[in-house]
C-alpha cells in the first residue's frame, strides 16, 4: 500500500469517526427485549424470594421471574387478597470511556412500573418518575465518571405515591407487575445537539419539521435530506438557517413524487436532519417517517390521504405468559402478524403506551394505531397527567402509524390534561375519548345491537366503538359481527370499531406449584386467540367478515355460468393489484383426502375500491364432477385474504351415490323378546326398544357399538302415541314412532344390504323460541378418538357465528378443551359443540368405526356438550339438547361477556317455525353404517 492510498485512507476514517460521532449513539445497559435480556443484582423487598440480593434479567417483570407478588388490578377490593407493594432495588455497573467526557449522556428508561428512583454513582439522576409505561430520561453527564467504571442505582415501587397513578394503573382491569420491563439505554449526543425533532410529513410530500436545541450559541444550518428504505436519495436535500440563541425552530418544505403511507402499502422513508456550524457537522439525526395526512371531518368520519377510513380493529395487551409486559421481537411481530392475518387495518393500544419497537413494526407492516395514555377509569391528576402525556407524544410522533391519541379508557381521565396533546403534538392528530361522544367521534363501549336514540346510525357524528363484542370463553368477538357490520356498514357516518381483546391474559403463576396458567377467573379470558396465540374459531369468522375483497352470495351448480362478483372493499388498492385462484375438489365419504379435478388463476379485474367487478371462471373439467368449488383471494404481497368455499352438489346426491353401491344382500332376521327387538342381517344385530323405538345397541363382527338411547326429539314436549314393527313389501324393517308434537313420525329402516336409516318429519306446526330442535342420541365420550367429516368446519359453530367456517373435508381428534380455560392443554379446534351444513361424519372409536351420511341440507350435527367454564358470565354458555349426537335443524346463538345473544342482532335471537299443510320442508334424513366391510 503506497503513500497516497494510505494517506486517502486515513482521511476517510478520520471522516467516518467524525460523522459517527454526530450521531446520537445508542449503548445498552439492559438487554434489547425480553428474548434478550442483561443480568443485574436486584433486591426484592416483600413477597417470593424477598429479603437478599440476587440477579434477574432486565428487561422483565419480577413476578415472572420468581420474585414479589402477582396481583389483578381489581385486587385493591378484595380484603382477602394481600396487595403486594413490594420495592425492586437493581444495581448494575457500566463502563464510560473517556471519549465521552465533553459529550451529553442521558439515561434512558423506556417503561418501569412504576415509581422510579435513579441514582448514578451513589447521586440522584433527578425527580423520582411516576406513571409505568412511559419513556423517561435524565441527563447525567456531571454524575459520570469518564474512563472507569459507573454504578447504577435504581428503586422501582409497584406502587405509586401518586394516588392518581394507582387509580390509573393499578386499580385496572389487567394484571399488575413491578419492575424495569423495557430496555434502559444510554444516549450519548455531542454536547451541541437537537434535543428534539418532531416532523409532520403530509400524503403530498409537504412537511413541517420542528427542531428543539439543547441550547443554541452560534448561528447554525440545517439541511434536511429525504431517502428510501434501498437507500437512494428521493428529490433535493432542503437547506435552513437557525440564528444564535433560537432554540427553536419549525421549518417547513416539500418533496416531490413521494408515495403516500397507508396500512394496504406503508411505505417508508429516512429523513436526514443535519445541523451544521459552517462546514462542520455538529449533530446528525435519522427519522424513519412515513407520509400521510389524518383528518376527523365533523358529521362525516376519519379521512387518511382523502380516503374515508373505516378501522378494522382489535384492542392488544401488550402481554405474553411468560413474560408479563416484557415482550421480545417475535411477540410484537407474531401479534401484528396474526392481525392482518384477520384483515384487521387498526390496533388499540389498551390501556398504555406499547414498546417503542411494536409501533415501528406497525409503521412497517401497516397498522393504524390510537396510542393511549392509561387510565382505567380514573386518570392522571393535573401535575403527572402533563408530563406523561409529553412523555406519550414525544416518543411516538413521528410514527405514521399513529392517526390518534386515546386519552384513557372509560372516564379515566382529567379533560383539563386534554389541551397538552395539541401543545406537544405537531401534527395535532385527532385526541378521543374511548367510551364518550366527544371531539367529534362517538367510540360507545358495547352497544347493544339496536342502539342507541340519537347516536350511532340513529346519531350525527362518526362513530366507532373502541371497544365491542367483548369476548369470554367462545363468546364475543365473531358472534354476532356479521349483524353489526352489516348494520354500521349502512350508515355514511360509520368508522369503525375495536374488538375486545386480541389474545387471553393468562400468567404464568411462578408463586404457585406446576405450571398453572392465571386469568383471575373470567376477567382475563377475553381474547380471539389464547394466551400463546392459539387460534380460537372467532379468528377464521373475523378473517372472512373483515376480508377486504368479498364475494356476493351465488349458487354454484353443474349449471353454473363461472360468473363472480367482487366486491373491493380496500380503501387504497386496486383489484387489479391482487390475485385470485379457484380449484374444483372430488370428495368420498369416509375419506378424508379430496381429490383436485381443476384448478386455475382468474385475472384480476380492475376494480377500484368500493366498486364491484365481474369475473368469469372458465373451467375445462364439468362441475358435475365436482363436490365442492373453492375461490382464494390474495393481496398484492401474496398473502391469502379469505378462501371461499361453495358446495356443489346437495347432501341427497352425494349420499345417493353412496347409498346405490352393489352391496350385497341377505335375508333380514327378527328376534321378538321381551321388551326389545332383534333384527339382524348379515354380522350385524340392531336392537331397537319395542316400547319407544329407540336404539337399545348395535352389534357387527367387530363386536358392540354403544349408540343409543335415540333417536329422542329435543325442542319439543312431544310424547310417544304409536310404536309399530314390521317387515315391508321389499323385504326391509321398518319400526314407525308417532308423537303427539314434532316430530310427529319417525321411521326407522333397516335394508337388507345392512344400512340403517332414519327418517325424521319435517316440522308441519307453528314453534317459537327455540334454542335447538331435531333429534337426540346417547354415546359414551370416553370411546371416542376422533371424527372425519364433511361439512362446515374445522371450528365448531354458534348461529351467530357460521361465518368463518368452510365447507370441506375435515378431521379432529378428540379433546376437551373449554375455550379460554383448558390453558395447559389448549388444542385448537375444540371437538365438541355445534357444526353446520352436515354431509357425512366417520367415527373414530375403540369399539368398531362408524359412518353416518346425510340427505338433509343445512343440518347441524351436534358432538357432544362442551364442559361448562368455572366463570361463566353473561351469554357465553349457550344450551345443549340431552343426549351425546344430535341431528338439529336450529342451534342456538352465543352471547358476550355482557350480552345475551339476542341483544347482538338478528342471527342471536331464538329459533322460529312456521308451516302450513303442503309445505315440503325437507325432513331429517340420515343412514347409519355400521358394516365392518363398507365401501
Amino acid at each position: 500500500m503506497n503513500s497516497k492510498t494510505l494517506l486517502l485512507l486515513s482521511l476517510v476514517l478520520c471522516y467516518s469517526f467524525h460523522l459517527f460521532g454526530q450521531k446520537t449513539e445508542i449503548v445498552f445497559l439492559s438487554g434489547k427485549d425480553a428474548a434478550r435480556t442483561v443480568e443485574w443484582d436486584f433486591y426484592c423487598t416483600d413477597g417470593q424470594n424477598s429479603g437478599k440480593w440476587s440477579k434477574i434479567p432486565v428487561p422483565s417483570n419480577w413476578e415472572l421471574q420468581g420474585y414479589g407478588t402477582y396481583n389483578y388490578g381489581h385486587d385493591h377490593k378484595r380484603k382477602d387478597v394481600k396487595l403486594g407493594k413490594e420495592h425492586g432495588l437493581y444495581k448494575h455497573e457500566f463502563e464510560v470511556p473517556a471519549s465521552w467526557k465533553g459529550k451529553t449522556v442521558k439515561i434512558v428508561f423506556d417503561g418501569s412500573m412504576t415509581d422510579t428512583k435513579v441514582k448514578i454513582n451513589g447521586k440522584s439522576a433527578g425527580k423520582m418518575h411516576q406513571g409505568a409505561f412511559y419513556r423517561f430520561k435524565y441527563d447525567i453527564s456531571k454524575l459520570l465518571d469518564y474512563g472507569t467504571t459507573n454504578l447504577l442505582e435504581v428503586d422501582v415501587a409497584k406502587h405509586s405515591a401518586n394516588a392518581s397513578v394507582n387509580a390509573a394503573e393499578r386499580q385496572a382491569d389487567f394484571w399488575l407487575f413491578g419492575g424495569i420491563f423495557r430496555p434502559v439505554f444510554l444516549e450519548v449526543l455531542p454536547k451541541t445537539h437537537m434535543a428534539r425533532t418532531a416532523i409532520n410529513a403530509k400524503a403530498d410530500g409537504s412537511f413541517q419539521t420542528l427542531i428543539e436545541l439543547n441550547k443554541s450559541k452560534s448561528d447554525y444550518s440545517l439541511a434536511v435530506e429525504l431517502f428510501d428504505m434501498t437507500g437512494n436519495p428521493v428529490g433535493k436535500a432542503q437547506q435552513y438557517d437557525i440564528g444564535k440563541g433560537v432554540s427553536e425552530k419549525t421549518i417547513s418544505g416539500k418533496f416531490e413524487n413521494v408515495a403516500s403511507w397507508n396500512p394496504e402499502r406503508p411505505t417508508l422513508y429516512d429523513m436526514r436532519i443535519s445541523l451544521k456550524k459552517g462546514n462542520d457537522l455538529v449533530h446528525q439525526v435519522t427519522e424513519r417517517i412515513g407520509f400521510r395526512t389524518v383528518e376527523l371531518r365533523e358529521h362525516d368520519g376519519f379521512y387518511v390521504n382523502g380516503e374515508k377510513v373505516v378501522f378494522k380493529g382489535v384492542n392488544r395487551h401488550s402481554f405474553w405468559p411468560e413474560t408479563g409486559r416484557a415482550l421480545s421481537e417475535e411477540h410484537h411481530r407474531t401479534d401484528i402478524r396474526l392481525m392482518k392475518e384477520m384483515n384487521m387495518n387498526a390496533v388499540r393500544m389498551s390501556h398504555y403506551v406499547p414498546d417503542k419497537r411494536f409501533l415501528q413494526l406497525c409503521d412497517s407492516l401497516g397498522l393504524f394505531v390510537l396510542d393511549e395514555v392509561t387510565g382505567w377509569q380514573d386518570g392522571y391528576d393535573t401535575t403527572v397527567g402533563p408530563k406523561l402525556i409529553k412523555e406519550t407524544v414525544l416518543k411516538d410522533e413521528n410514527h405514521p402509524s399513529v392517526v390518534a391519541w386515546n386519552h384513557g379508557n372509560e372516564a379515566g381521565w382529567d379533560f383539563a390534561n386534554e389541551k397538552w396533546f395539541h401543545h406537544w403534538d405537531l401534527q395535532e392528530r385527532p385526541v378521543i375519548y374511548p367510551w364518550l361522544l366527544r371531539n367529534g367521534i362517538d367510540t360507545h363501549h358495547y352497544p347493544k345491537y339496536d342502539y342507541a336514540v340519537g347516536r350511532f346510525v340513529d346519531g350525527n357524528a362518526p362513530f366507532m366503538p373502541t371497544e365491542f363484542l367483548h369476548g369470554l370463553y367462545d363468546g364475543g368477538h365473531g358472534a354476532g359481527l356479521n349483524d353489526y357490520w352489516t348494520k354500521y356498514s349502512a350508515s355514511p357516518l360509520f368508522s369503525g370499531g375495536f374488538l375486545w381483546v386480541l389474545a387471553d391474559e393468562a400468567v404464568l403463576r411462578t408463586d404457585q406449584a406446576g405450571t398453572v396458567f392465571d386469568s383471575d377467573g373470567n376477567n382475563a379470558p377475553d381474547g380471539i386467540l389464547g394466551p400463546h396465540r392459539e387460534k380460537e374459531g372467532s379468528f377464521y369468522t373475523i378473517k372472512e367478515i373483515w376480508s377486504p375483497v368479498q364475494v356476493r352470495p351465488v349458487t354454484i351448480n353443474d349449471s353454473w355460468n363461472g360468473s363472480l362478483f367482487l366486491e373491493n372493499k380496500f380503501i387504497y388498492t386496486n383489484l387489479k393489484e391482487c390475485r385470485f385462484e379457484w380449484e374444483a375438489v372430488k370428495t368420498e365419504i369416509g375419506r378424508q383426502d379430496e381429490t383436485v379435478i381443476g384448478s386455475g388463476t382468474v385475472p384480476s379485474p380492475d376494480a377500484l375500491p368500493g366498486e364491484t367487478a365481474r369475473v368469469d371462471i372458465e373451467m375445462e373439467v364439468p362441475l358435475t364432477e365436482a363436490d365442492i368449488f373453492r375461490f382464494t383471494a390474495l393481496d398484492p404481497q401474496g398473502n391469502e385474504l379469505y378462501s371461499w368455499s361453495r358446495p356443489v352438489v346437495q347432501p341427497e346426491v352425494k349420499a345417493a351415490a353412496y347409498l346405490s353401491k352393489n352391496y350385497a344382500e341377505s335375508e333380514i332376521q327378527i328376534t321378538d323378546e321381551n321388551n326389545r327387538v332383534i333384527a339382524r342381517v348379515s354380522d350385524l344385530s340392531i336392537t331397537f326398544n319395542k316400547a319407544d323405538g329407540t336404539l337399545k345397541g348395535i352389534e357387527n363382527a367387530k363386536g358392540p357399538i354403544s349408540l343409543a338411547g335415540g333417536p329422542v326429539p329435543v325442542g319439543t314436549a312431544a310424547e310417544i302415541e304409536d310404536v309399530q314393527m314390521g317387515i315391508t313389501k321389499k323385504g326391509d324393517y321398518q319400526v314407525t314412532i308417532r308423537y303427539t308434537e314434532y316430530p310427529k313420525k319417525l321411521v326407522w329402516t333397516v335394508k337388507k344390504n345392512g344400512l340403517l336409516g332414519l327418517a325424521v318429519d319435517a316440522p308441519l306446526q307453528t314453534m317459537n323460541d327455540l334454542d335447538y330442535l331435531g333429534v337426540t342420541f346417547n354415546y359414551p365420550e370416553e370411546k371416542v378418538n376422533g371424527i372425519t367429516w364433511m361439512g362446515r368446519g374445522p371450528y365448531r359453530v354458534w348461529k351467530n357465528r357460521i361465518k368463518g367456517s368452510n365447507l370441506g373435508v375435515w378431521q379432529k381428534a378428540y379433546n376437551n378443551t373449554v375455550t379460554g380455560e383448558s390453558f395447559n392443554n389448549l388444542v385448537y379446534p375444540e371437538f365438541k359443540g355445534y357444526h353446520a351444513d352436515t354431509y357425512w361424519m366417520t367415527f373414530d372409536t375403540d369399539e368398531s368405526d362408524f359412518t353416518i351420511i346425510s340427505e338433509t341440507p343445512n343440518l347441524y350435527f351436534r358432538l357432544f356438550t362442551p364442559e361448562e367454564p368455572k366463570h361463566v358470565r353473561g351469554g357465553v354458555y349457550p344450551p345443549f339438547p340431552k343426549g351425546a349426537i344430535s341431528f338439529l335443524y336450529e342451534i342456538p346463538a352465543i352471547g358476550t361477556k355482557f350480552n345475551m345473544p339476542d341483544r347482538l342482532g338478528p342471527s342471536g335471537q331464538k329459533g322460529a317455525f312456521n308451516a302450513r299443510e303442503g309445505d315440503q320442508t325437507p325432513p331429517i334424513k340420515v343412514w347409519f353404517d355400521f358394516r365392518t366391510n363398507r365401501p
